[in-house]
């Protein structure tokens, strides 16, 4: 019996051994990317948004509401979900040629979630391309619903500037982007993301890490503003090493407005002010969850950020994809949609693919949702 214990225990120190290795193997992949150090992180702690080892919101913004952690969150999870947290049927998608839009007329198409092609002022600008089947570490979670994922890195054009909002896994994906690298000309992120991007293999050189309230003046009169969003950032259990950010594009014929993951906050006036309104707003609307209400907008929220903007025209993303929070795959648009009401903007739901044309105040699309709602 003794004998019999002794090698119980051995198969139990093997297998626990093994196992460790291999979580240690699987966190050790690059996909992970790399925290700044060194001169980069001497560089970021300059930020007046940088403190105590991390980046900080503008305002108070909890993870969590109170009672509520990580690990209670994690554990709870399934249990909280809406039994139609995702379609029972195929996401309706349409498949347009990027690579054949004429560049003379701007133009965007949203890719699925939080990933947008456009053509502003003659420049493609992709925002944080996603195109896995799945948006976390491992493929068993956050897969995309059927029928989503009808882009590819190969269908891209040559890509003049890639923005990335920050560097949660359904924002920077690693193996999009290392398929993108050679198309891609510029990059302009949030401080501390070059550091994923540099240890994924691309040029220091093309790389622009902007703060808060940075302007940058690219070519032929683009201009991208790095704005403030209410979020937070990181790829495992480290938070805030690198900055979350939205964007404002402007361009002499064109205004545009990206809020990145945000909860909502005063940054949306402050921006409404300080541009006098936005030709379109592609504004996040989906994931939200009463023990996240901070960091995420209810849909009636975006639909203030919205009306704070004084946008003419709302896109609501940050849905349609995956399946991140406990609401209904469809209850982003329902309740954008009647919290919109009669107000002074229009809401764009285009399917996958569909091009929206900024320039064009006459443009609608159909309630698609609704054909394959239950």
């Amino acid at each position: 019996m003794v004998r019999i214990g002794k090698a119980k225990c051995s198969w139990f120190f093997v297998f626990t051994i093994g196992a460790a290795l291999m979580v240690g193997y699987a966190f050790s992949s690059p996909k992970f990317g790399r925290h700044p150090h060194g001169a980069d992180l001497a560089r970021l702690e300059q930020s007046p948004q940088y403190g105590g080892g991390e980046f900080r919101n503008l305002i108070a913004t909890p993870q969590f509401a109170e009672g509520h952690s990580f690990f209670s969150v994690l554990l709870g999870n399934n249990a909280s979900r809406d039994g139609r947290s995702a379609p029972q049927c195929a996401v309706p998608a349409v498949k347009t040629d990027l690579k054949a839009l004429p560049p003379e007329e701007d133009v965007v198409v949203w890719l699925g979630h939080s990933s947008y092609f456009m053509l502003l002022g003659g420049k493609r600008i992709l925002v944080d391309p996603v195109f896995s089947d799945y948006a976390a570490p491992f493929s068993l979670f956050n897969r995309a619903f059927a029928g989503t994922n009808v882009y590819a890195p190969e269908d891209m054009p040559d890509i003049d500037y890639l923005l990335i909002t920050h560097d949660h896994w359904d924002h920077l994906d690693y193996p999009t982007l290392r398929a993108l690298l050679p198309r891609i000309g510029e990059v302009v992120c949030g401080l501390g993301v070059g550091s994923h991007l540099r240890y994924w293999g691309f040029p220091a050189t093309i790389i622009h890490e902007g703060d808060w309230y940075d302007e940058l003046r690219l070519r032929d009169g683009l201009r991208v503003h790095v704005l403030p969003a209410r979020h937070f950032s990181g790829r495992l259990l480290a938070r805030n090493k690198t900055l979350w950010v939205g964007f404002a594009l402007i361009t002499p014929e064109r205004k545009i407005f990206i809020s990145g993951d945000t909860g909502y906050g005063p940054h949306f006036a402050e921006a409404g002010k300080r541009w006098g309104g936005f030709d379109l707003a592609l504004l996040e609307d989906g994931q939200y969850d009463p023990r996240w209400p901070y960091i995420h907008m209810a849909p009636e929220e975006s639909a203030q950020a919205a009306a704070d903007l004084k946008a003419a025209a709302v896109m609501p993303g940050h849905n349609g994809k995956f399946a991140m929070a406990g609401h209904a795959w469809d209850d982003p648009y329902i309740r954008f949609v009647r919290a919109a009401g009669d107000t002074a903007f229009r809401v764009l739901f285009p399917r996958i693919g569909e091009p929206v044309f900024p320039g064009n105040p006459s443009q609608s699309f159909p309630h698609w949702w609704e054909k394959i709602a239950e």
